[in-house]
């Protein structure tokens, strides 16, 4: 088993309907998953690839990165369960309800910054050529037009980004207005 990446809004209850399948439209890869978690696992001055390809195109991802930063879950059960005392929980509930409204709004931010990428990216071909590394996953980064997984299994980042963009825009019109990542 790996680490799946899961997008989340503030009002889940109202997003899905049980008659629905919107896992292929809307499921980004364990790849999209490492992607992002490779700002914290770089190595002696390497820049994330996530980072790069901003750089490549002039796009701000730093409305991606904080997505990560959404308190809720085993995370925050864990900050709570390690606190010494009371006045370190309250500490714990008072940053996340700050880092909570930080977020707070953030979809609109956000669609731009991936409708951006995906606008910008496909024009670059030979895209795995313009990053100085994509850790063995080349594949993941080319044929950026084209859907090459099943939703999920195999994807590409263009596939994950185009599903990232459907989540949003579907979220959008059932009334979510904050986005977040879910890690398990």
């Amino acid at each position: 088993m790996g680490l799946d990446i899961s997008l989340c809004t503030t009002n889940p209850e109202t997003l899905y309907q049980e008659d629905q399948d919107y896992f292929n439209e809307h499921s980004l890869s364990r790849t999209f998953c490492h992607l992002m978690l490779r700002q914290h696992n770089v190595e002696g001055g390497e820049e994330p690839e996530l980072d790069q390809l901003g750089h490549l195109v002039k796009v701000d991802i730093a409305p991606l990165y904080a997505m990560e930063t959404y308190p809720e879950g085993e995370e925050l059960e864990w900050r709570l369960e390690s606190a010494d005392n009371e006045q370190e929980r309250q500490a714990v509930l008072r940053q996340a309800e700050l880092a909570k409204a930080q977020l707070e709004g953030n979809l609109v931010t956000v669609l731009a910054t991936v409708e951006a990428l995906l606008s910008r990216l496909a024009t670059i071909p030979d895209l795995p050529q313009h990053l100085t590394s994509t850790w063995g996953h080349e594949s993941y980064f080319a044929d950026f037009t084209q859907d090459v997984g099943e939703g999920y299994i195999g994807n590409n980042l263009g596939q994950d980004l185009r599903n990232f963009q459907r989540f949003l825009h579907y979220a959008k019109s059932q009334g979510s207005t904050t986005v977040y990542f879910s890690y398990g």
